[in-house]
């Protein structure tokens, strides 16, 4: 895809991975990266399965591009609100294998995807955004108000409590978690079994299930194109 996001063809999935320094930083590129092997996926007709690096599946939205201005930082925002529409709305299975934290985007990928598998071991999975000082945006609680029930909606978009791996599941962040050696072989056999779901009736009957929350979603993202998204100090 290009140098901070791999694509790897398997028989029954494709696994995509973001390498992008550190913190594994969803910037520009990575979501181009990102789009481009869902592309990929769509038209090999494969399982779309992506992860991260050791320790970390990514830490959110490269923090440069956010703090550069309000302009750069809602460019960015907005890349990433529709990257979450389009995984959300995507006609081949997705599943996540969380290597590590998941905070702020990180976290909204999670969110964004089929299943998630995480790892157990001292991560912090959650959304930072109030935390660190910017208003959440539109989209992001579109996004979580679909996956979250309400009082995880409260503690996770108002409070930012970040959680371990296995209250990630308990707040709908993950759904399953292994231990580290174990997240390879566990998503694997999970890309099996959604391998042999009719690929039209996954597809037709995603769509059906999240019409309302697509819909939310889409009005969300235009509501945030008018709206100015920042980190305040």
């Amino acid at each position: 895809m290009n140098e901070f996001v791999t694509y790897q063809s398997e028989e029954n999935y494709a696994l995509i991975t973001i390498n992008n320094g550190k913190a594994n930083a969803i910037s520009h590129e990575v979501i181009e990266g990102l789009n481009a092997g869902l592309d990929k996926a769509a038209t090999e007709n494969k399982v779309f399965v992506l992860t991260g690096q050791n320790g970390v599946f990514s830490g959110g939205f490269d923090l440069k591009v956010m703090t550069k201005s309000p302009e750069a930082a809602k460019e960015l925002v907005t890349k990433g609100s529709k990257l979450s529409l389009r995984m959300l709305s995507f006609p081949q299975p997705i599943i996540i294998a969380c290597s590590g934290h998941a905070i702020a985007k990180g976290a909204f990928l999670l969110l964004s995807a089929d299943y998630r598998i995480g790892v157990e071991g001292d991560f912090k999975i959650g959304l930072n955004e109030v935390m660190i000082g910017m208003t959440m945006h539109n989209a992001g609680i579109a996004i979580a108000k679909s996956r979250l029930s309400e009082v995880y909606v409260n503690r996770s978009v108002n409070n930012s409590e970040i959680y371990n791996p296995k209250d990630a599941v308990k707040a709908g962040f993950l759904d399953l978690i292994v231990p580290v050696d174990h997240l390879l072989p566990a998503t694997i056999k999970v890309a099996g079994m959604f391998s042999k779901l009719n690929k039209k009736a996954h597809a037709a009957t995603k769509l059906k299930v999240r019409k309302q929350h697509l819909q939310d979603l889409e009005n969300a993202i235009e509501l945030d194109l008018n709206s100015d998204i920042s980190i305040n100090s």
